[in-house]
């Protein structure tokens, strides 16, 4: 286990930080919010604490594995978290720092769940505002897969990062450095983003709103600036965000594919087409079930444009919503709210910002089914499966197996864990969908916490964050921190 080398880029993160934390403190100083000092402080600890590990942990040698690459994605993932809470706490807008900290874990991990109430949200400084919503688009394309854009080294063992900290099953190097591999994907990233904010100041949307409903998009995390989300907001608005949500709910290997002109690779993912066909089913069936229910609903356009947004936002764990303010998701109908629970679970591509079980996984568990099937009905007979074109292995068939096991346990704990809060009025279908919001990443939930998550006790809050992080970091590499033998000399 090469230590120094897991500590000294952590300080290089540190630094990342730092840089990364300037962004609010200017936009606190432009509109005077009060909140400079806030940002200043945690800006001068994370250089200092940067400086700290980087005087100490200096490598002997610059060589990384897999144990070293999730070691490292799991402590700069608990560290930004920790570290990011501060600005919240020291001005106040969060006073108590088990709140700061879910509200800092659910904007890196892409969630989106928030402990404040519609009139925190909507008076809270700009600054402040701004670093909430930021921390969705640096944690949904990775946080160290930025640093990785900007690091320099002899040896290009970052692939053991890029596959720690990518969501999804797999993850391969589209040019022969992988480096180069998370340049490019951060380039189509803010590319997009980009391209989002303008059409969003061209529907009439502040630019203010415009840039943080943009980063929020990037990220598929859901962070809104208002009490009501998206919903104040113009048609025009809503579809150009519901658009984006779903391109960002697929993986960017295609976008890379397309950058390097492989367009029969690009445009023949199965995965994209299962994650297509899974958005135009269910948007078709919400849609048919919300017609005509409500005041909102009465005209067939606004129906398929609330479906759409809303099927899309919960699939790709993003979070928005249009549902007016004097109503919220709990009066929907039954299907329709079954429907976008199983949205949540699934979730959309594997490498793409959003989070869930991913479409890859739902497809390489259904070959695996496949191949049971034949295998009882042919015991003798060639049984191979493929997806993506290619044969899918038994290895690969049981990892996939492992890690949904592995999820269904994990829930399953996380449940049993919110039955402890003490709040009476949380009933079965307020936990069970805070465990799937916060455990795929999603945000928004049912019950008594469609307000907010600020009816939880702080136990309750910690143990959301740990699932937050656990769905963000594909479960194994958190675990791996915790595992004694990862830390064994080999």
């Amino acid at each position: 286990m090469n230590i120094r080398m897991i500590f000294n880029t952590l300080g290089k993160t540190s630094f990342a930080l730092a840089g990364l934390l300037l962004l609010p403190m200017i936009t606190s100083i432009i509109t005077q919010d009060g909140c400079v000092w806030a940002f200043a402080i945690t800006i001068g600890i994370a250089l200092a604490i940067g400086i700290a590990l980087m005087l100490i942990f200096k490598p002997r040698h610059t060589a990384i594995f897999s144990r070293e690459g999730f070691v490292m994605v799991s402590l700069v993932w608990l560290y930004f978290s920790l570290v990011g809470a501060l600005p919240f706490v020291i001005s106040g807008a969060i006073p108590h720092y088990i709140d700061a900290f879910f509200e800092t874990v659910s904007g890196f991990t892409t969630t989106g769940a928030s402990i404040l109430a519609g009139a925190q949200i909507e008076g809270m400084a700009k600054g402040l505002l701004f670093w909430r919503s930021f921390t969705h688009w640096i944690g949904g394309m990775g946080i160290i897969v930025f640093v990785m854009v900007f690091a320099t080294g002899s040896q290009d063992r970052s692939i053991y990062i890029l596959r720690a900290e990518m969501p999804g099953p797999t993850v391969d190097k589209l040019v022969p450095r992988a480096k180069d591999t998370a340049k490019m994907l951060y380039l189509i990233y803010t590319g997009m983003t980009a391209l989002l904010v303008a059409l969003l100041l061209l529907g009439g949307m502040p630019f203010f709103d415009s840039l943080l409903h943009a980063v929020g998009t990037a990220g598929t995390g859901g962070f809104g600036i208002k009490a009501d989300s998206i919903a104040s907001y113009t048609p025009f608005c809503q579809w150009v965000i519901t658009i984006f949500m779903f391109l960002f709910g697929v993986n960017f290997n295609v976008y890379c594919l397309i950058a390097l002109r492989r367009f029969k690779a690009a445009f023949s993912s199965q995965e994209v087409l299962i994650y297509f066909g899974i958005t135009v089913i269910t948007v078709g069936s919400v849609t048919a079930n919300i017609f005509g229910m409500f005041p909102y609903t009465q005209n067939f356009g606004d129906a398929l444009r609330l479906a759409s947004f809303q099927t899309i936002s919960f699939l790709t764990t993003t979070g928005y919503t249009t549902i007016p303010s004097y109503t919220n998701i709990n009066f929907w109908p039954e299907l329709t709210r079954t429907l976008l629970l199983l949205m949540m679970f699934i979730g959309s591509c594997a490498g793409s910002t959003a989070g869930g079980l991913k479409v890859s996984r739902v497809g390489m568990l259904a070959c695996a089914v496949k191949k049971e099937m034949r295998r009882l009905l042919r015991p003798r007979s060639a049984n191979v499966v493929k997806f993506e074109g290619k044969v899918v292995t038994n290895e690969a068939l049981q990892s996939v197996s492992s890690y949904y096991i592995v999820y269904s346990l994990i829930t399953v704990v996380v449940f049993l864990l919110l039955c402890f809060d003490p709040n009476p009025e949380l009933d079965f279908i307020s936990k069970i969908s805070s465990t799937a919001a916060c455990f795929n990443n999603i945000g928004p939930a049912y019950g008594e916490v469609v307000g907010g998550y600020f009816v939880y006790s702080y136990f309750s809050k910690v143990v959301l964050s740990i699932a937050m992080l656990l769905g963000r970091l594909e479960i194994f590499p958190l675990l791996m921190l915790f595992n004694p033998s990862t830390w064994k000399k080999q």
